[in-house]
């Protein structure tokens, strides 16, 4: 059975704790995940898993140490590979949904 989902009641579970994300659905063995970035994240990477950042609300700037850092605005996305050291870090308050396999451990290595 399809079950709808509300992003404003992911939202609300949110409950304004940034880097706190909810489960928003399951697709084969993908979770998509909705956090608030607020503020500056730790550096990490996931061996294993690329990561997607899609920023439903707000601004976000994903810092890189061997590459340009990438600036996402609302609608935009990008594709973190798996192994790559990355920072997000928030212009603004933003609501960030994450596309990444289910197993993947949300706060890096």
């Amino acid at each position: 059975m399809s079950t709808k989902v509300s992003l404003q009641d992911k939202i609300r579970e949110i409950g304004g704790r940034p880097f706190s994300p909810v489960e928003v659905a399951r697709t084969n063995d993908q979770v998509i995940r909705m956090s608030l970035c607020d503020g500056e994240f730790h550096w990490h990477k996931h061996a294993n898993e690329d990561e997607l950042f899609f920023v439903y609300r707000g601004s976000i700037e994903i810092q890189f140490r061997d590459r340009p850092n990438v600036v996402l605005n609302e609608g935009e996305i990008v594709v973190v590979p798996k192994g790559i050291q990355h920072c997000p870090r928030a212009i603004e308050p933003s609501y960030v949904l994450l596309f990444e396999p289910y197993q993947v451990i949300t706060q890096g290595d």
